[in-house]
Formats: structure tokens, C-alpha cells, sequence
């Protein structure tokens, strides 16, 4: 039952997967080169979501593979998570707004359907929400990462973790320490909930 069960989520899945790559409602389907509708494992139980696609990810159809993705293969490794095992990474919008620039209200609505369907597909015992804007597009438009980050907060039953997002860790290295601050309580709830022999070397 249980094979019969995770294979339908998968077809599911992927039908939802394919239904992004295809999406015309907002104007970034024009300018876009690829459509990065996520990746690493849908049956993960950690899912983090980030703003949107940059250069590399437009580029290559892949989440999180420029030097801010490079990054957090860093802090997921050092959490001892990989992507193929333990998370999937998406985005508030799946499509690379002009220049990187911040995705509008209308390009954000139109996209957040898409994310809630994979989270619900997915159903991710911890969310990590990684920087203001997937804050702000998931959970509350007023909100401030740098007060919620680090707290733990409970949305529509998932357990939620904001923190910084790996570009900002770049921009201002001060910010790393309380980032690793806040992947260390991912780590201690996920032995918790999850898997309480998760190995780590680093925390």
C-alpha cells in the first residue's frame, strides 16, 4: 500500500512538475530562459524556499546552482543533508524576474498556487524559509526576516523555519553565523521528528 501510495505521489507529482514548465500567467515567460520548477527529492522531509531563479538557475533549468546555491550545498553538507536524500528546494516564483530584481505582488500570486501544490504533494515535515521575500510571499507580506528568523512558527500545520537567504550571507558575511545558528535547531528538530540517529560531524 505504502508503494502503491508514494508512486501516485510521484505521478502527481510530476504532471505538477511539467504543468510549471509550461506556465504562461505572468509576464516572466517572456523573458525567462528556463523555468526552475525545483528540484531534489519529493518525498524529502526538509523543503526550502527560496525568492526566485538567478542567472545560472535561468540558464540551467536547475534551483540554487550559483554561488548562493553553492553556499547552501555548504550549509546542507555541514547539516549532513544532501539534496538527492533529505530536501527538496523550491522557489516563490519559478521564473528569473529581469535582472534579479524582486518578483511583483502579480508575479507572486500568480506563481504561489504552484508552490502550494508542491508543498501539499510533498508534505515536508520542516519548511525552511530562506530570506524576506519567501517570508513575505508565503506567510506574511509585513513581515521582517530579520525579527522572525531563527523562530520557529507553525503554518497551516507545517513547522516553519525562516532564516537568511544564502545571497545575503554573501553580501554581509556577519550574517552567517546566526544562519548556522538557525540550521543547527533544523538539525535537533529533525532528529526529533524525524530521524533521531541523523548524522552530523558539525552539530
Amino acid at each position: 500500500m505504502g508503494y502503491l501510495k508514494h508512486a501516485k505521489m510521484n505521478t502527481s507529482f510530476n504532471l505538477l512538475q511539467e504543468e510549471i514548465k509550461k506556465c504562461t500567467k505572468c509576464e516572466l515567460c517572456k523573458t525567462r530562459t528556463n523555468v526552475v520548477a525545483g528540484s531534489g527529492n519529493p518525498q524529502a522531509k526538509i523543503m526550502l524556499i527560496g525568492e526566485g531563479p538567478g542567472y545560472y538557475e535561468d540558464q540551467k533549468g536547475v534551483a540554487f546552482i550559483g554561488k548562493s546555491g553553492q553556499l547552501l550545498d555548504k550549509i546542507l553538507a555541514a547539516c549532513g543533508f544532501t539534496r538527492e536524500e533529505h530536501v527538496f528546494i523550491s522557489n516563490i516564483v519559478k521564473c528569473r524576474p529581469p535582472e534579479n530584481r524582486d518578483p511583483t505582488p502579480a508575479e507572486r500570486e500568480a506563481c504561489l498556487p504552484y508552490l502550494l501544490q508542491q508543498i501539499e504533494l510533498i508534505h515536508p515535515t520542516i519548511i525552511i524559509l530562506l530570506g524576506a521575500t519567501a517570508l513575505k510571499g508565503l506567510i506574511d507580506p509585513r513581515a521582517r526576516i530579520t525579527k522572525e528568523r531563527g523562530e520557529w512558527r507553525t503554518w497551516h500545520h507545517y513547522l516553519v523555519m525562516p532564516t537568511y537567504h544564502p545571497s545575503a550571507l554573501l553580501r554581509n558575511p556577519s550574517l552567517k553565523r546566526p544562519a548556522w545558528e538557525d540550521f543547527k535547531k533544523v538539525v535537533a528538530k529533525y532528529r526529533e521528528l524525524v530521524d533521531p540517529n541523523h548524522f552530523s560531524a558539525h552539530c
